[in-house]
């Protein structure tokens, strides 16, 4: 990685990004021969994959340019299977000989490591054979004094938008591509290119009796022209950062919360951690035996949509090379499957879910109101918008985390509040959902709206 301080007077042409979809084929062509190679030295099986990056990164303070950032970097990695024995190598220089070399240590260390019956290749029957075009690579000719203006103007429309915002935690504007290829000895070899590009911004407020907040907004996308305008994410910036001025804390009680749809996701990744193999088969989740049992109420959906175009967590097939497929995760408040790759399953005595490497495009179902009208709808309560810490115990659901937000009263925002605690069983949480706001957040791979929760402890006063 390159980085230029002190850059503000550069020209265009001072970076120039090659278009990665140009290596596509070249890296195919690397993949194929560490699986040639692993094939000669008798190896039971092998997996290879490459991945590559390479974009540029602008931050910038107080409409000053602080840093310009160049980053081109990736390598192959290999794992060889001999008798039930795994061994795993990388390199960066894609070589013959170097590929060569690394396949050998791959070999050599599978020679020495102890043999796993669940270890090995995901079972050929799974493999993707139908290869969608999920429209995720649209390569853009971006400049850093292009990016620089974007997170100058997100800075200054955040900056002007009130008298009270009066210092900047600094704004950064981004553009990188990928491409990816994943091939076994099962004569699976494919690979894609992805784009992503975003912008964020974060700005301080203080008000009359010297109290500061501080917050942030941001956008993404697969696609340039599709993130909101710098104007629109700094003025949206200085909003969230003006309402936590004055914040308080309420006192120790009970009440409903509403989960903003950013934190929301945090709740439903909990979820993923403790239906994932790899937290069942060590037995370190609260949802143990838990299929086709009752976790949310009866309304409660999720699916999983793995080839919708354009859209962030989207792939044809995981990283093991298993066709991805749209699923449904939880129907009518049941849990209709774990979340499983080859080596989970075999220890579980389960199928493989295809689900190496994450999950793909989580949508919520919802109950057709708006955030606003989940406010009203809650009366009392509080409006969760930050969550701090790490008090989530997986094994038994306990949850107690730092958070902020707001105070809500017969169904209006009454002020900011902050240095509270909400407390709670992430079992009792997922039951007691009480609806889902229709407006979603589309910036993760989990697509929600707010959740509102009947009821939790929160600690303040």
């Amino acid at each position: 990685m390159l980085c230029y301080g002190n850059c503000r007077q550069r020209k265009s042409s001072f970076v120039s990004l090659n278009r990665i979809d140009s290596e596509l084929g070249a890296l195919k062509d690397a993949v194929a021969v560490a699986l040639e190679y692993a094939n000669k030295l008798g190896t039971n099986a092998a997996e290879v994959a490459i991945s590559k990056q390479q974009g540029l990164s602008v931050s910038t303070r107080l409409k000053e340019v602080e840093t310009v950032e160049f980053n081109k970097d990736g390598a192959l990695g290999i794992t060889v299977y001999r008798d039930g024995c795994k061994g795993s190598s990388s390199t960066s220089d894609l070589s013959p000989e170097a590929i060569a070399l690394a396949v050998k240590a791959a070999d050599d260390i599978a020679r020495y490591t102890s043999p796993d019956p669940f270890s090995g290749l995901a079972d050929k029957a799974l493999m993707a054979s139908q290869i969608r075009d999920l429209q995720l690579y649209y390569p853009e000719d971006i400049s850093p004094d292009e990016l620089a203006q974007l997170a100058i103007r997100a800075e200054t429309a955040a900056l002007d938008a009130d008298p009270r915002i009066n210092n900047s935690d600094g704004a950064s504007a981004n553009a990188h591509t990928a491409v990816k290829v994943y091939g076994n000895s099962h004569g699976f070899l494919n690979g894609y290119c992805s784009s992503r590009y975003s912008l964020s911004c974060s700005v301080i407020g203080e008000d009359s009796e010297g109290n500061m907040q501080r917050d942030y907004d941001y956008t993404i996308a697969r696609k340039f022209s599709e993130m909101l305008a710098p104007e629109t994410v700094g003025l949206k910036t200085a909003e969230k950062t003006v309402s936590r001025l004055g914040a308080r804390k309420i006192a120790t009680t009970r009440l409903p919360i509403l989960l903003a749809p950013d934190i929301a996701t945090g709740l439903i990744g909990h979820f993923i951690g403790a239906i994932s193999g790899g937290s069942l088969y060590r037995k370190s989740s609260f949802l143990l035996d838990s299929i086709n049992t009752q976790i949310f109420p009866d309304w409660f959906n999720i699916e999983e949509q793995p080839h919708l175009l354009g859209a962030l967590a989207s792939a044809n097939y995981d990283s093991e090379g298993v066709s991805t497929q749209d699923r449904r995760i939880i129907d009518r408040g049941m849990l209709e499957t774990y979340l499983l790759t080859s080596y989970s399953a075999r220890k579980l005595g389960l199928t493989n879910t295809g689900h190496a490497g994450g999950i793909y495009n989580w949508t919520l179902g919802h109950t057709g109101q708006t955030f606003d009208e989940l406010v009203k709808d809650m009366g009392t309560g509080l409006i969760v918008t930050e969550v701090m810490g790490q008090g989530v115990n997986m094994v038994t659901g306990d949850y107690s985390r730092g958070a902020a937000g707001f105070y809500v009263e017969n169904g209006e925002i009454q002020y900011p509040v902050e240095e509270i605690t909400i407390a709670g069983n992430l079992k009792e949480m997922f039951r007691g959902v009480q609806a889902v706001s229709k407006d979603f957040d589309l910036r993760s791979s989990i697509r929600t709206g707010g959740i509102l929760l009947s009821e939790m402890k929160i600690a303040g006063n």
